[in-house]
């Protein structure tokens, strides 16, 4: 397989509530909720960084479209890891996240293996790491 992930969707248990909090919380672009004319159909995209996108979909809406039955959420299947180039930016980045209603789980701190990072959870419990890596700063 070669990669080509373009879009990483969320499934959301209230989509204005996680769209208020990516685009007026985060700051995130995004062209607003569209498809809502289709029953199961509104989704919210926004621009991550170029030819990646986060979607927000209603956990139900996903669960319909996919055929799987509709479960709990667990905060620990995997987390969205946004990488910073200092870390006062991953302080800046934790504390605009906790403005806009997130639960920091993990205060940032120095790592074990170099970094600075921190975790905080959205309206959803999506678990996001914002992380100073040494090793892998960001290009821009």
């Amino acid at each position: 397989m070669k990669p080509r992930v373009t879009v990483i969707t969320l499934g959301v248990d209230d989509l204005e509530r996680a769209f208020h909090f990516y685009r007026a919380g985060l700051g995130l672009s995004t062209e607003g909720i569209i498809g809502a004319e289709f029953e199961y159909g509104a989704v919210a995209f926004f621009d991550l960084q170029p030819g990646l996108k986060l979607a927000i979909w209603p956990r139900s809406s996903l669960a319909r479209d996919t055929g799987l039955a509709l479960s709990a959420p667990s905060a620990t299947e995997f987390t969205l890891g946004h990488n910073v180039a200092s870390k006062e930016e991953v302080d800046a980045v934790m504390e605009q996240a906790g403005k806009a209603g997130a639960f920091i789980v993990k205060r940032a701190q120095d790592t074990f293996w170099g970094g600075y990072a921190g975790y905080f959870q959205d309206p959803d419990r999506h678990l996001w790491e914002v992380v100073w890596n040494p090793q892998l700063l960001p290009q821009d």
